[in-house]
């Protein structure tokens, strides 16, 4: 049996927070029905780099493991068919700006009613309420506003854009996740569902909680490059020789010692550090060291000295790393249009119902008509939703992906 067998969610979702939420959720054992409007497609599915079906790897990747309905909830039709799926999905993760849904009719309080077990998830930038719960962003924003982007910044410059997406992911993706599963484990003791609010600006800040227990507990407010994990520090990342980067984190005495003598300088051992100007002293020295010698040459150093000293990787050589190739991190998971495609497996492992990736995703509506049957709708009806543009079918329009 797996985890998550017997949970049923549709996904309202698109782009990136929500639909790697339900992914997490489907290798679980969720079953996922993806909900898309016929004609809007996710912008996700075009973003380059293109797998060899030349659709938008990253959506291929969000799309695992999940059936999709092409359904327009701006007809009545459509919104019909919602409410009669509501009878047997009792989980929502939505990505709406606030209030879209209720003014369509088909928002939290209305679906409660009809479905008391409900659990409805509302993934937006700014939450529900607020003065700013209307306001439009993406990752970046999130960053910028919750003072995560203020600290990327440093003696080399201010921050840059990060195609890991904190601020949609640790922001986003995770609260929302656990916020389900909790939301699951209250349900089975009251038996009612209830709504999660997740803000994508408020997990960004709360990404930011090292630097805001700080401020909170009255010390300063950390300025770009300072403190002890945040460049202020021998903590830091350093060039070698061809340019290429190291990670060290030597923060503990022995790691520090074994770091020392692995770079030939004992002397460092006891350096002063005390003040930012002996700190300064202490990192160019480092940088001095480092970058006398290439970095392959480092690599053969720090992996028979293990001091947290990590050699900076491309994301093809990480993907290529013993530790991760063992784990079987990239897995081969079943592709539509026949064959498989390479992509990265689930970190949640659990030891007795193991993550099971389904096949890779579907075009819009390449489940419509199934699922539709499953409502007891029948062909000729089938037909005239399609004809009307209530729904889409995927298969219908010649498209594998």
């Amino acid at each position: 049996m797996k985890a998550l067998q017997g949970l049923k969610i549709l996904d309202l979702t698109s782009l990136w927070p929500g639909p790697l939420a339900t992914l997490l959720l489907a290798d679980l054992g969720a079953e996922v029905l993806r909900i898309e409007p016929p004609d809007r497609p996710d912008l996700l599915r075009y973003l380059a780099p293109l797998d060899q079906h030349g659709q938008g790897a990253a959506w291929s990747f969000a799309g695992r493991g999940k059936r999709s309905l092409a359904l327009n909830l701006k007809s009545a039709q459509g919104r019909e068919i919602l409410l009669q799926l509501i009878d047997s999905y009792d989980i929502v993760v939505e990505q709406f700006r606030p209030g879209v849904l209720d003014r369509l009719g088909v928002g939290y309080q209305a679906l409660a009613k009809r479905q008391p077990r409900l659990i409805w998830c509302s993934i937006t930038g700014f939450g529900q309420d607020g003065p700013w719960r209307d306001r439009p962003g993406h990752d970046i924003n999130y960053m910028a506003a919750s003072g995560l982007a203020y600290l990327m910044g440093g003696e080399r410059g201010g921050p840059t854009p990060w195609t890991a997406l904190p601020g949609d992911v640790a922001g986003g993706t995770w609260p929302a996740v656990v916020g389900i599963l909790a939301a699951v484990i209250q349900r089975a003791a009251s038996g009612r569902g209830q709504q999660i609010d997740i803000a994508m600006g408020e997990g960004a800040l709360f990404l930011n909680a090292l630097a805001a227990s700080g401020v909170l507990a009255g010390g300063e407010d950390p300025q770009p490059g300072t403190g002890d994990l945040g460049g202020g520090s021998a903590f830091d990342y350093y060039h070698t020789q061809d340019g290429r980067w190291l990670a060290m984190a030597a923060l503990e005495p022995k790691f520090w010692e074994g770091f020392c003598q692995a770079v030939g300088r004992p002397d460092l051992l006891h350096a002063p550090a005390s003040t930012a100007e002996e700190t300064a002293a202490l990192k160019r020295e480092i940088q001095a060291e480092l970058a006398a010698k290439p970095f392959d040459h480092w690599v053969e150093v720090f992996e028979r000295i293990p001091v947290c000293v990590e050699p900076v990787r491309s994301t093809a050589e990480a993907l290529q790393l013993p530790q991760f190739v063992h784990r079987n991190s990239v897995i081969q998971v079943a592709h539509p249009a026949g064959g498989q495609v390479a992509q990265l497996a689930s970190p949640v492992r659990l030891s007795d119902s193991p993550a099971a990736p389904a096949m890779a995703g579907v075009a819009p509506g390449w489940h419509t008509r199934q699922v539709l049957a499953e409502l007891g709708l029948a062909a000729a009806r089938v037909d005239e939703l399609c004809a009307s543009g209530a729904v889409m079918d995927g298969q219908a329009q010649g498209e594998i992906l």
